[in-house]
């Protein structure tokens, strides 16, 4: 037999109850009901129904297209704002795959080694 306290307004349920009435907890759960569940007196988790997540996790492509394409281009704010962080932050380097440029760093470090001995 199920044996259930109220408390806090969820139902405390024991270990060992849910495991022998799991289907029927199960279905409460479904039905709306929570539970604490308790090992050695001690609530250990909180048994409450599914809750969908209301945010979504992903944009559809179409929607990603139909952003850019009503998005205006202005390609003379675009050149004037690279050439401002250019400015700030000076020339991009000409190597941009950072493993392409650990390989040339690497390469210029052996170099520079055997010039020097």
């Amino acid at each position: 037999m199920l044996h259930l306290r109220y408390s806090c307004a969820m139902q405390t349920i024991g270990q060992r109850e849910l495991r022998n009435d799991n289907a029927e907890i199960v279905r409460r759960v479904e039905a709306g009901e929570s539970f604490i569940v308790t090992r050695n007196g001690e609530p250990v988790a909180d048994l409450v129904p599914h809750r969908p997540s209301t945010k979504r996790r992903a944009v559809p492509t179409a929607e990603i297209a139909d952003m850019f394409a009503r998005t205006p281009v202005d390609a003379e704010a675009w050149k004037r704002n690279i050439a401002e962080m250019d400015a700030w932050f000076g020339d991009d380097d000409d190597i941009a795959d950072p493993w392409e440029r650990e390989t040339y760093k690497k390469a210029e470090r052996e170099r520079e080694s055997r010039d020097d001995s």
